[in-house]
C-alpha cells in the first residue's frame, strides 16, 4: 500500500504554480505533515492525493488504496447522538455486533483520551473533544488512506495541544495518515514533513 508523487504541480487555470516538482512516496505507519504558507497549496495537495483533483504537472500512482477518510477543519457530527455512537456506527457498518462494536469504539475513544465524554451527546463536546472523535471515527472505519485538513485552525492553544498529541499516536501500519498544517505542534507531532516552500 502507498501512494507516489512524482513531479508533481498544480496551478488553478492560467496562474502561477502553487508548487511544483514535488516527488514522494507516502507509505503506511507514518503520518505526514504538509506545511507551508498560507495559499502554499496544502489542501490543493490533499485533493490530488485523494484523486479529487488532477494535478497540472506530474503524476500520482496509488497501490493497495482501497477507502479513504477525509476529516475537515470544522468536525461534523449528529448532535444528539453520543459520541460513542458516531465511533461505533463505521464497526457497525462491517457488520459487528453492536456489543463487540461499543467495546472497540471505547478502545479507541481511550487511544484519543475520550473516555470520558464517551456517552455525551455531540452537541455538548468541547471543539477539541470533536475533533479528536473525528479522529477516533476515522480510525474506525480502517482507511486505507486518511486524509486531515488544519485539525487544530479553528481551536485554542490549549485544545489545539490535545488534537496534536493525538496525531502523534494515530500512525498504524494499515494506514497512510496525511495532515496539512499551519501549527508547528501538529507539525512536530508527525513523522515526516513535506513543506511546500521548498517545491515553489
Amino acid at each position: 500500500m502507498r501512494v507516489d508523487l512524482g513531479h508533481v504541480g498544480h496551478r488553478y487555470a492560467d496562474g502561477p504554480l502553487l508548487f511544483h516538482d514535488l516527488t514522494a512516496s507516502l507509505m503506511p505507519g507514518h503520518v505526514y505533515a504538509l506545511t507551508g504558507p498560507s495559499g502554499a497549496g496544502k489542501s490543493t495537495l490533499l485533493g490530488i492525493i485523494a484523486g479529487w483533483t488532477t494535478p497540472a504537472e506530474g503524476r500520482v500512482a496509488r497501490q493497495g488504496i482501497d477507502s479513504m477518510r477525509w476529516i475537515f477543519q470544522n468536525p461534523h457530527g449528529v448532535a444528539q447522538r453520543t459520541a460513542i455512537d458516531h465511533v461505533s456506527l463505521p464497526l457497525l457498518a462491517r457488520g459487528l455486533p453492536r456489543r463487540e462494536a461499543e467495546e472497540q469504539a471505547r478502545t479507541l475513544m481511550d487511544r484519543f483520551n475520550l473516555t470520558r465524554v464517551a456517552d455525551r451527546r455531540f452537541a455538548e463536546l468541547s471543539g477539541g473533544e470533536a475533533q479528536r472523535l473525528m479522529l477516533a471515527r476515522a480510525f474506525a472505519a480502517q482507511p486505507s488512506l486518511m486524509l486531515v485538513d488544519e485539525p487544530t485552525a479553528q481551536l485554542d492553544m490549549h485544545t489545539a495541544a490535545t488534537v496534536s498529541e493525538s496525531l502523534s499516536r494515530i500512525a498504524r501500519n494499515d494506514t497512510i495518515v496525511v495532515v496539512s498544517t499551519h501549527d508547528p505542534n501538529t507539525r512536530d507531532a508527525c513523522t515526516d514533513i513535506i513543506d511546500l516552500k521548498n517545491y515553489q
